[in-house]
């Protein structure tokens, strides 16, 4: 028995070392992936000397211009069908928080700090650099954290506040995707920020969708190579770790603006019950449940998901 316990072993460590190599993902340079995820209207902003890849699109005009934030280990990217719909009539600014996309993470020495707050402070800062008076502010699952967190302590420069599949609340997930589950586990996340099969990836997101089949492989491969960024997956991890749920809950009470909760009728990330308890504790708040989509409406099927934002919207 012992025999046997022993040569399963050393297949099993035969076996790692050659999958091993085959998973290694080396970090790579923003410039090597700038021709494929940011051409133009992509442009590079200094904020607080970190060079922020955003996207500013459609009418100067517009008196409250749209304020998009994407959900974690996302990009701009993710709001493309909505921007691509909007853009013709209304202002739409879209950019990667730190840590993530071709932005990537706050330079050394700065802290390591990609709490929601942290995160909020900043977006506030981005705004003043673009000379944004007030915005209509949309924010998905960890954006949509950031977004509430921003408009508790600065609601006079936000007009109209949208919520889309939000995390921040206590409330546990139906169901961990894969990649996180890995990420939150010490070893196994130390491993990760050198390590990084493609079908992790691609698993994480199937979890995110409530059909899988809606996935691309151009949503995967951006996710895939934008997640190599240098620095990224550390970043990643560390917001996972900072991560503290149910933290400042106690602000959304004292919101006092139009608000308007959109959930995917299947996100098991983070379920509709969680938008349920957000309708509870905002004062006014419209909440609506999105048939068939999961945790990423936006980028599952933007045009069923598009409706509700646009009769929300304040007339131009």
């Amino acid at each position: 028995m012992l025999s046997v316990l022993l040569r399963a072993f050393g297949i099993l460590l035969m076996l790692t070392a050659v999958a091993l190599p085959l998973a290694r993902a080396p970090d790579r340079s923003p410039e090597s992936l700038v021709a494929r995820w940011a051409p133009r209207p992509s442009e590079l902003v200094e904020v607080g000397g970190l060079m922020v890849h955003l996207r500013d699109e459609g009418p100067r005009n517009d008196p409250t211009p749209l304020l998009f934030i994407h959900g974690l280990g996302s990009s701009l990217h993710t709001w493309e069908g909505w921007a691509s719909a909007l853009r013709a009539q209304r202002r739409v600014i879209r950019f990667d928080l730190p840590g993530a996309g071709l932005t990537g993470p706050f330079p050394e020495p700065q802290p390591q700090d990609y709490r929601s707050e942290t995160l909020a402070r900043f977006t506030l800062q981005l705004m003043d650099q673009l000379k944004l008076r007030q915005v209509v502010l949309v924010g998905h699952s960890l954006g949509g954290e950031v977004a509430w967190q921003l408009a508790s302590r600065a609601p006079e420069r936000i007009s109209r506040l949208v919520l889309l599949d939000a995390t921040g609340l206590a409330i546990e997930p139906l169901e961990v995707p894969p990649g996180l589950r890995l990420a939150r586990v010490p070893v196994l996340g130390w491993l990760g920020q050198s390590l990084l099969p493609r079908g992790v990836v691609e698993a994480t997101l199937e979890a995110v969708y409530a059909d899988p089949r809606r996935l691309t492989p151009e949503v995967v491969d951006r996710h895939f190579e934008l997640l190599l960024r240098d620095g990224n997956r550390q970043a990643l991890r560390q917001t996972l770790l900072q991560q503290q749920p149910g933290r400042d809950v106690e602000r959304l009470a004292g919101l006092r603006l139009p608000t308007l909760l959109l959930w995917g009728e299947k996100d098991r990330v983070v379920p509709p019950a969680a938008g349920a308890e957000f309708a509870r504790r905002i004062p006014g708040a419209q909440f609506q449940v999105l048939a068939g989509l999961g945790h990423a409406p936006q980028e599952e099927l933007p045009a069923r998901s598009l409706g509700a934002l646009q009769a929300f919207l304040p007339p131009r």
